[in-house]
């Protein structure tokens, strides 16, 4: 009997699962593995969404397995070590895994690769898992990656996905092999009372809802903070509970504008994902350095946590910081506003900012999160650094008549668009009705503190 052990990572499904498939072919029995890493909570990265919605989708996993006749192993530490010890328990000839992206998920592979090869035994680096089409299939002459997205798009769109592998029917584990138990979701504290539930169930539920109810009006609706158009799969396709790949397929199969555009926010996840495979720093530096002289002391400070907590005294920018803090989640148009809000008009750096939404985030992760925040910040692959998003003409925009701000500054819901997105503007008397905060910055103001801080005028 020949053994093969699958790690899982990122990618926390059996539809769809290169890796699986790979080890099925190859080998009578198959260890399902998934490591709770040590040095992931040591970095801080285990934040209580994610930690929460992390085990929904072991609990998930383990259930999908179980129905193939399988189950999933769980073991704690170094995913080294963990690793290796489980290949000489069963005897494994082989380890597959998920290609990652970002410098500790290199590091993890080639530490594996060091380590089984000296115990004459192999791993196998799947790409095209966490993403549609792998970081390094599309590159441009003379580089290593696309440092604009455009180009990119055009190529990417030439070389079609991989092949959607089907999901097993059987999973034969060997017998005898011990695990630690599953993390519970009520288990984990200060998760956010508004979480959704992850799994690769919910996943693929959520997907059938949007292809058949949301697609269609995506191109048009994303935009539109109330209406609450966009999909809410970036936590499966963070978690790998969904296949980027099967969903490009799927939403190409449905066809349409809403098609091609959600199609065009996948590849930009896999954009941001081969900039960080080929420049792993960028998580934590500058991918463009402006020289900006970021403020700091205690007034930069104050204004941050005002930011955090959703009291700026501009009601779309605390609409959106409160759904973060609330579902752990915030709608993409959000994502863009109060990053600018933070970068470009408290001129606060960019990293305190990818902090805090890392904290809460269920679907944060370096690539999407680091980089998307550099994109607003100007540090990044935007080609127009200097870009800033004025919260009120946002507002007005993409929230015209008010909704999000009302749902989630429920302190405004009696003040009807467009005095809503601009309270200051009410007479005194009438301002005092609302127990909401004056702003802690005037546009203009923070326009010269950017122009200042950057050397841009």
């Amino acid at each position: 009997m020949n053994v093969a052990v699958v790690l899982y990572t990122s990618d926390l499904r059996v539809h769809d699962h290169p890796p699986l498939r790979a080890a099925l072919s190859s080998c009578d029995r198959v260890v399902p593995l998934f490591v709770r890493d040590r040095a992931v909570d040591a970095a801080g990265f285990a934040a209580p969404n994610r930690l929460a919605f992390l085990a929904d989708c072991l609990a998930g996993l383990h259930d999908a397995l179980r129905e193939r006749g399988g189950r999933l192993v769980l073991r704690s530490g170094d995913t080294v070590a963990e690793v290796c010890a489980l290949v000489r328990e069963c005897d494994a000839d082989e380890v597959h895994m998920a290609a990652g992206v970002s410098g500790y998920a290199h590091a993890r592979e080639e530490g594996l690769r060091t380590a089984l090869e000296a115990e004459g035994r192999r791993l196998y680096v799947h790409g095209a898992v966490v993403t549609a089409v792998d970081p390094g299939a599309v590159l441009p002459a003379g580089s290593d990656h696309f440092a604009v997205f455009t180009p990119y798009f055009r190529r990417w769109t030439e070389l079609p996905p991989r092949a959607v592998a089907a999901a097993p029917r059987t999973v034969r584990v060997p017998d005898g092999i011990g695990s630690d138990p599953l993390p519970r979701r009520r288990s984990v504290t200060g998760v956010s009372p508004g979480l959704a539930p992850g799994g690769e169930r919910e996943a693929r539920e959520l997907l059938r809802r949007w292809l058949r109810a949301g697609l269609s009006r995506y191109e048009d609706s994303h935009d539109d903070l109330a209406g609450d158009a966009t999909s809410r799969l970036s936590p499966h396709l963070h978690f790998g509970t969904l296949s980027p790949a099967e969903a490009v397929h799927r939403a190409r199969a449905a066809g349409g504008p809403g098609a091609e555009a959600f199609v065009r926010q996948i590849c930009w996840r896999d954009f941001h994902h081969q900039v960080l495979a080929a420049r792993p720093e960028t998580a934590v530096r500058d991918y463009r350095d402006r020289g900006d002289r970021w403020r700091t002391g205690a007034a930069a400070e104050e204004e941050t946590e005002a930011w955090k907590e959703g009291r700026t005294g501009y009601p779309v920018v605390d609409a959106a910081m409160r759904q973060l803090r609330h579902e752990g989640w915030m709608h993409n148009r959000g994502r863009l506003l109060t990053a600018s809000f933070l970068t470009k008009t408290l001129y606060v750096d960019w990293r305190t900012g990818a902090r805090h939404f890392l904290d809460l985030l269920v679907d944060g992760d370096l690539a999407n999160n680091q980089l998307n925040w550099q994109w607003v910040a100007g540090t990044g692959t935007d080609t127009r650094p200097n870009r800033v998003l004025n919260p009120v003409r946002q507002g007005l925009r993409h929230d015209p008549a008010g909704r999000y701000v009302h749902r989630w500054v429920p302190e405004l819901a009696g003040l009807d668009a467009p005095q809503v997105h601009e309270p200051w503007r009410l007479p005194a008397a009438e301002r005092a009705r609302y127990a909401y905060p004056d702003r802690i910055v005037e546009l203009a103001d923070g326009l010269d503190r950017f122009r200042r801080g950057r050397g841009a005028g």
